[in-house]
């Protein structure tokens, strides 16, 4: 079902870029790239090879953190450490969305490159957006439902091997067989393995939309030849990455993946923004980012992810943990989450000065 979830959301961005390329036939070519003194290809690319180095490292950091953070007893997802790093990590997320990626849609779909209809005549960045969220809702929803349904015979157990999987299995809802000992365990399963249902639906939505964000940033990083703006993008992305990574990881963690499955998530977030750098270096001749083929296809795909993004910030991170029992039990942990997310939030908002 997860791999079903994932070629929906892969089709829906194909078609939005083939939805660009299909009207980029009506709009001319606009200018080339400015001629200022910050522009210069040779210079740029050493620039661009210490980009891809420094950024796969910080976001395997960023990543790693929480996954490698199992042995230390403070970081335990059951600790209130966890929720408050995973409160600031959510806001992370959010402010990349609002402040981040639906700008620059913003920017990119009302530019003078574009022609005046339908460009300036249309809020496509929002509507998109809008249609983004909508899509990832159905997606989560519909994962969510019809994944239960598959393990209909049994609660959803934890692939790392946990406590959970040695407990007796029981789902049904009014399942009064069983003595008072066994129907305790019994219940404590069923909402753990529903919880942990959705723990992995929002590790695997998540994902995507982040690694289409990254591999969008990396192309534009990569595509691009003016030195004074990739230094700052430089250490901008390395602190953006590691931040969003811990966030993710977060989220990994908590879906008790096998090994191997934490592994190659964590492996394709960290190489994403890398490869989008490679594949806008190798396209620097023919890219061109203020040409109409690129400000359409870029500003559809980044405004697709900033709804993406908003979405699962709000509603399956922040939303969810607020409203569930840990953080409605204790207005204390309530208030020191609200402030990891309003120092996640502002931290990245501030980032937004230079990338």
């Amino acid at each position: 079902m997860m791999s079903t979830s994932k070629a929906t959301l892969i089709l829906f961005l194909i078609i939005l870029c083939n939805f660009s390329v299909q009207v980029v036939s009506v709009v001319e070519d606009c200018g080339a790239d400015e001629n200022d003194g910050c522009t210069d290809k040779k210079k740029a690319l050493p620039l661009k090879i210490i980009a891809i180095l420094t950024i796969l490292i910080s976001s395997m950091i960023g990543v790693c953190l929480p996954l490698v953070s199992q042995s230390v007893p403070a970081l335990s997802p059951e600790r209130s450490l966890f929720v408050i790093v995973k409160a600031f990590a959510a806001g992370i997320i959010l402010a990349t969305g609002f402040m981040h990626v639906l700008p620059d849609s913003f920017d990119m779909l009302s530019s003078a490159c574009l022609k005046e209809n339908p460009w300036h005549k249309f809020p496509f960045t929002g509507f998109v957006a809008m249609l983004s969220a909508i899509v990832t809702l159905i997606i989560d929803s519909m994962a969510t439902s019809v994944y239960s349904k598959k393990h209909s015979s049994g609660a959803v157990k934890p692939e790392s091997g946990g406590e959970l999987e040695e407990l007796p299995v029981v789902v049904q809802a009014g399942g009064g067989h069983s003595h008072g000992h066994g129907h305790h365990h019994g219940g404590k399963l069923a909402v753990d393995g529903a919880q942990l249902l959705r723990y992995r639906v929002i590790a695997m939505v998540l994902e995507l939309g982040i690694i289409v964000h990254s591999i969008v940033i990396g192309l534009s990083l990569g595509a691009s030849n003016n030195t004074c703006s990739i230094k700052g993008l430089i250490a901008a992305l390395c602190f953006h990455q590691m931040f969003e990574g811990m966030g993710l990881g977060g989220c990994i963690l908590q879906a008790e993946y096998k090994f191997i499955k934490k592994a190659a998530m964590a492996f394709f977030f960290s190489v994403t923004t890398p490869f989008g750098i490679a594949l806008g270096l190798a396209l620097s001749s023919t890219y061109k980012e203020n040409s109409p083929r690129s400000l359409i296809t870029v500003g559809l795909l980044n405004a697709s992810s900033a709804g993406l993004l908003i979405y699962m910030a709000l509603v399956d991170l922040l939303a969810a943990d607020f409203m569930g029992p840990k953080l409605q039990g204790s207005i204390k942990l309530q208030i020191k989450s609200y402030i990891a997310v309003l120092l996640g939030a502002g931290g990245m908002s501030l980032m937004a000065k230079w990338a």
